[in-house]
């Protein structure tokens, strides 16, 4: 149980109070799953502060907050200032003659038995705004929203791929399916997309899963962190990089960092399992060989 009180959902971009960690938050509700964290209540004229390390990740809060993230999918919270060390640069770049692999819907640590609880993604505060979303969106609503858009868009493809054939794709058996089995059915899609279209096609098709998924996608803004539920058996999230027009290249754009808070940010006693970091590490970057790409994020989760 998390000790914390919410409000009722209240309707979007209206705002709500939330009491965790002895003290109110400012919050809103623009999705059913994600939660808005503003900042607390009586702070708002004051410049932004380190409020998520010193008072939601305090090592007495931190589980609870991890709770959350597990109970909503997407926590975002805004105004926070922190160098804390644990953090690193986003790597993986996108080119205009490709996507790169985190252009694609995915889960972070697909291909190992393990995979982080939680990501942490983050826009540091910092001279250069950024322009490119990252979309986010429940791991099955994804699924869904790719049956359809490919069934309007390459319903000629989704005919060809055998192993669909006699896949009952309706959304009654799609809320059904096990996780695997949802993964397995998005590596194929993905890789028949990734195949048939070209790189501005791929975007064109991804901008209409977002749109389907409802998922989020709000602007980036400075001093934001946002906690996507990653491994979860009951609300697990999937997030990519969004080019929400065509991609030209040669703008200028913010950067982001990102840490596995759940295994990166210990508690006193705990160590860093290096092999399993290692192994996260490993699938993150641009795409260097079909195989990279089959295997990861292209590939059964």
């Amino acid at each position: 149980m998390v000790p914390s009180t919410i409000a009722p959902l209240p309707p979007a971009h209206t705002h709500s109070t939330l009491n965790f960690a002895n003290a109110l938050w400012r919050v809103r509700r623009p999705k059913p799953f994600v939660l808005v964290i503003e900042g607390e209540v009586g702070q708002e004229s004051q410049a932004p502060t380190d409020y998520l390390h010193n008072k939601l990740l305090l090592p007495e809060w931190r589980e609870a907050f991890y709770q959350l993230v597990d109970d909503t999918g997407l926590v975002v919270c805004l105004n926070v200032h922190t160098g804390h060390p644990t953090y690193r640069d986003v790597r993986g770049r996108s080119s205009k003659g490709r996507l790169s692999q985190g252009e694609y819907y995915h889960h972070d640590g697909c291909t190992g038995p393990v995979k982080p609880r939680f990501v942490e993604i983050r826009c540091p505060i910092q001279p250069q705004t950024r322009g490119v979303a990252t979309a986010v969106a429940p791991h099955r609503d994804v699924v869904k929203a790719m049956v359809q858009v490919l069934a309007a868009e390459l319903p000629a493809e989704l005919a060809k791929i055998a192993a669909l054939t006699t896949q009952d794709m309706s959304p009654e058996a799609l809320s059904q399916m096990e996780a695997a089995a949802l993964d397995h059915l998005q590596g194929l899609i993905t890789r028949t997309v990734r195949k048939k279209l070209n790189a501005e096609g791929a975007r064109s098709f991804f901008r209409q899963v977002d749109a389907a998924a409802n998922a989020y996608f709000e602007p980036w803004a400075l001093g934001e962190s946002r906690f996507i539920a990653n491994a979860n058996s009951r609300l697990t999230m999937q997030h990519r990089r969004a080019y929400q027009a065509p991609h030209t290249g040669g703008v200028a754009n913010g950067h982001l960092v990102k840490r596995w808070t759940n295994e990166e940010l210990l508690l006193p006693g705990q160590v860093v399992d290096p092999t399993l970091i290692a192994a996260l590490c490993s699938e993150e970057g641009d795409e260097v060989d079909g195989a990279r790409a089959e295997g990861c994020y292209l590939g059964a989760h």
